[in-house]
């Protein structure tokens, strides 16, 4: 799957095919915006080939039509992924390095997003309720604010790590089991929204957030924080 800023060469094989044979190609954006690449054939008309750059995320049509000999439409569409590691907006208040730091060993190949989701959880959940000096970007100023919820995110990304989940989707229990001397029998629940374990907060946030040095920077809000 091509990423977001790769450079490619579109390609059409044409069968039949001779000196008549001519191929135009139309490739349609994921914002609807449409393009004609140049096209070219260095064998007489049967591989017609284009450059052409995935500037978006999402879903590119690529149509491409043929006249002459072997006269035809055809259509692809691609798949393309997001820049690696580019987020998905907002704050994010830890990096890659700070998570490693953290754990002590090397983040998983997917630690941005955890740290994109991490951060947009704890805006919502806790760092909206609380007070405390921020930079013109809503950043903390204050360096031991910074890391103190730096800290934070990265025990919520360790949480997921430790129960194995970080969207709540695998929320999949069993219930209890009735067992007699005729019958045996099995319920199945499932646990989703909030009730998930992953979408709760880590219980080391609150460790990281309540560290007594930051008593008179940064202030938590009792409504929005039940600790």
């Amino acid at each position: 799957m091509p990423d977001v800023g790769d450079v490619v060469t579109a390609q059409l094989v044409v069968a039949p095919y001779d000196s008549s044979t001519s191929a135009v190609l139309v490739v349609t954006a994921p914002d609807g915006t449409v393009s004609t690449p140049v096209t070219s054939t260095v064998d007489g008309g049967q591989t017609w080939t284009a450059p052409l750059v995935y500037t978006l995320a999402g879903v590119w049509r690529l149509s491409w039509t043929v006249s002459g000999t072997g006269a035809s439409v055809e259509h692809e569409l691609v798949s393309v992924a997001p820049t690696p590691g580019a987020g998905a907006g907002g704050r994010v208040y830890a990096t890659t390095t700070d998570l490693a730091n953290y754990l002590q060993e090397a983040p998983p190949l997917d630690a941005q997003q955890l740290l994109d989701a991490a951060s947009r959880m704890l805006d919502t959940r806790v760092l909206a309720y609380c007070r405390y000096d921020v930079t013109d970007l809503g950043m903390p100023s204050d360096p031991d604010v910074a890391k103190a919820i730096s800290r934070a995110v990265c025990a919520q990304v360790a949480w997921w790590g430790e129960i194995g989940d970080s969207t709540g989707a695998a929320g999949v229990g069993y219930g209890s089991v009735s067992i007699g001397s005729v019958n045996l029998g099995r319920s199945v629940t499932s646990v989703s929204g909030d009730d998930s374990a992953a979408r709760q907060l880590a219980p080391q946030v609150a460790d990281e957030l309540r560290a007594p040095h930051l008593h008179d920077k940064l202030f938590l809000g009792a409504v929005a924080v039940p600790w």
